[in-house]
Formats: structure tokens, sequence, C-alpha cells
């Protein structure tokens, strides 16, 4: 068969060939099943938003070889993350060609999912028959509501879990599944460390008379050392699963794990650890409400500019650095501007300018260092990096994507107001 190809030319080969690569991220079907219906529902099912490189990227990346109809089914049930792990296609390559190997997606997927899966659908449900018994990980921390057009409204609660939760490191070891699928760079991490804090937020449910708990998302925080005797809880891992993305959930866990770390004397502020713009945009949002209330923040002192007491406030009572304070200033008092009155809105503007202005007046020191010590036609080279026109323009463009940002926040502030 493989001959009778070759002797047909390349190009009827590449074609039949083409058949059997899938794009592993529609390949992929993720469900969060409830009731045994929810097995064969599509609508149920949701995909990942990352490139899943489940291949090495010089070999095709998230494209997989070898399969007709690849189907890679990921189902959890929805409280304990029990999960049914199936491949499935509707033919094969070496159906046709003996001399071609697929790609062994099937023990990819295997190096991300922990072990106890299983492949056979009554077991999947006889596990989902347990879900009774299943309860949230750790003390209670937080609950509220959210509106639904069918139930009228949901309740969710929040939990603190660390690893001597019983069962907890095996239920974590399947929820961090989900990061690979959907956080670009995301890593496991070592849950052995006792300084890692997990928050963990949970629907409630009815099922036949039967309250149950459904999975929503997660927060991970490992809690750094700070010289002589504080530590600063820095937020590693976020995720809200795409069933309750929208809904405000993410708002409120982090603001519960806030609140949280503001009652523990030891804690010298909250920090993220290589955070997303999503992310940022949300702390925003989630600091500007909780200052708000602030007397220092009050709006009669905003047009003074941003002070110490600001500083101090922010840091003693909400665990809020110096750098978010500043920003949360800069949303209130545009919030608090007339961006009408033309001498309003240009005082603003010079003042988040001349904080954006730092690092390239940083660059400025840097070239006339560089004045003594480099060679003419290397200074060249470095004064062509700092041009001060570019310069101008990129904080023009940096100044309006902030304001961009803010408005953003102003706005969703007013929402929920």
């Amino acid at each position: 068969m493989f001959l009778l190809c070759l002797l047909s030319g390349p190009n009827a080969m590449e074609k039949k060939l083409a058949e059997y690569k899938c794009d592993t991220n529609l390949a992929i079907t993720l469900k969060l099943v409830r009731f045994p219906e929810d097995i064969e529902d599509d609508s149920t099912s949701f995909h990942p938003e990352v490139n899943t490189e489940l291949i090495p990227a010089d070999s095709g990346g998230e494209v997989a070889f070898g399969y007709k109809g690849l189907n890679i089914q990921l189902y959890y049930t929805a409280g304990n993350l029990s999960t049914l792990f199936r491949v499935r296609y509707s033919s094969k390559v070496t159906e046709l060609f003996d001399c071609v190997e697929p790609d062994d997606v099937e023990s990819k997927i295997r190096e991300i999912i922990p072990p106890g899966f299983t492949a056979n659908t009554d077991d999947f449900i006889s596990l989902l028959e347990k879900e009774a018994k299943f309860e949230p990980f750790g003390p209670l921390l937080h609950s509220y509501t959210v509106p639904n057009e069918e139930a009228g409204v949901l309740t969710y609660q929040i939990h603190k879990a660390d690893i001597t939760c019983p069962g907890f490191q095996e239920y974590h070891g399947r929820l961090q599944t989900f990061l690979m699928w959907f956080i670009e760079t995301a890593s496991f991490i070592d849950t052995d460390d006792d300084r890692w804090d997990f928050f963990l937020v949970f629907e409630k449910y009815n099922k036949d008379g039967e309250t149950l708990y459904a999975t929503v998302g997660y927060m991970t925080v490992y809690n750094y050392y700070v010289y002589p005797d504080k530590t600063r809880p820095r937020v590693s891992q976020m995720l809200i699963l795409p069933p309750f993305q929208g809904e405000g959930h993410g708002a409120q866990l982090l603001e519960a794990v806030h609140r949280f770390y503001c009652g523990l004397p030891k804690v010298q502020d909250i920090t993220a650890e290589d955070p997303s713009d999503n992310y940022v945009n949300l702390r925003d949002y989630v600091l500007v409400k909780l200052c708000q209330g602030l007397p220092s923040f009050a709006v009669e002192k905003l047009h003074l500019g941003f002070s110490a007491d600001m500083i101090k406030e922010a840091q003693d009572k909400l665990k809020i650095n110096k750098k978010h304070a500043r920003r949360v200033y800069e949303i209130l008092r545009l919030r608090a501007t007339d961006m009408s009155d033309e001498e309003k809105a240009r005082e603003y503007r010079l003042e988040v300018k001349k904080r954006l202005f730092g690092p390239y007046r940083k660059n400025q020191r840097e070239l006339a260092k560089m004045r003594k010590c480099l060679r003419p036609e290397e200074l060249v080279s470095h004064m062509g990096q700092m041009d001060t026109r570019t310069q101008h323009e990129e904080l023009e463009k940096s100044y309006q994507l902030l304001v961009d940002d803010y408005r953003r926040v102003i706005e969703r502030l007013a929402a929920h107001a």
C-alpha cells in the first residue's frame, strides 16, 4: 500500500496523510459531570484554551498525527474530580500505511493526569454516585450567591485547605491538570511543601434531594519569609473553570483571600508571581473596591496627590504594598476627575506619565554612564535604542493603554455598586 502511494506521487500521499492530522485543542474534550446524562450531552463539553503541545513542538506542536476523528475524552465528576479518560478515533494511519507510526497521544495524557482514573463508563457512573459523600476541604472562609435564571439563585463557598486535609493531595493532583489546558507555561507544584495555602471555590447544588458540591476554581499561594519575622503570601496559580467564568467568582476568590491574610499580623503584604494582564485587571478591581472606603482615599483628598497616608493605611489595614496602592490611587483619581475639563485632565495625565517615565529616566542615567566607557560605535548603537522621540511615543501609548484598563475597572465598579 505504501509503495502504491509513492508511485501515485508525493502530493497524493501528502493529501492522504493530512487526513490523519488533528488539532489537539479541538480533539481534547473536557466535562464536569453532575448527572449520568451529562456524559453524552455535547452542550456540557469544553476544550483547552492554550496551545496543547502533547507532541514536541518540532514534531508539530498542538497537531497530533495518525488519527481520523480523534477524540480525547477527559471527564471529571463535578465535585471530587474522579476521572474518566478515553481515546477514541474513527481510523488510524496504520490501517492504511504499515510503516507510518501515529503519535502516542495516550501516553502523553497519562503523563499529565494522575493514576486512579477509569476508562469504563459504568465505573465512572459508579464514581458519580459517590459524589454525595464529597465535602469541601478545609474551613469555610466565605459564602456568596449569584443570580441564576433557572435556579433563581446559586450559593457558592470558598474554603481554605492545606496538605494535612485527608484526601486533599489526591484531589489536588486531579484539579491541577486543568492548568495544562488553560494557563500558558503552567507547571505542577510540590504539595509536600507546607508553606503552600490552597483556596477552593465550590458551588452548592441539589441532586435528588441531597446537597452536593461542584468544583468551581482555586488559587494557590506560597508564603515567603520576610526578615525578620514576617511572611509575604505570593499568589502562584489561579483558575476559574470555563463553565463558571464571567460570573464574578475570580473577584470573590481574590477578595476572600485578601481578607484572610489581612487578619494575620505576621503578613507583610500580598503579591503575585508573574501575573497575567487579566490577573492585574482583576486585582485592580478588588483592591480599589477594598480601598475606596479608607479615609486616606476619600474623594476630597485625591486631588492632593498620592500621599504617605495612603501608603501607610493601605499597608496597615489591607496588606497592600506601595506599588499596588499607587495604582488604586490613580484609578480612584481618574474616577473623581472630570476629564472633559482640559486643565484637570492635563494634571491627571502629567501625574500618571511622571510615574510611567521612571524606566525612561533610568535609561537616560544609563546612557550618561555609557558615554564614559563605551567606544563611539557602541554608544551609537545604544543611543538608537533610547531615541527621545520614540520614548515619548511609547510613553503616550503606555498612558492610553493604562487609562483604558483603569476605565474598565471603573465601569465594573459602577456595574456592581
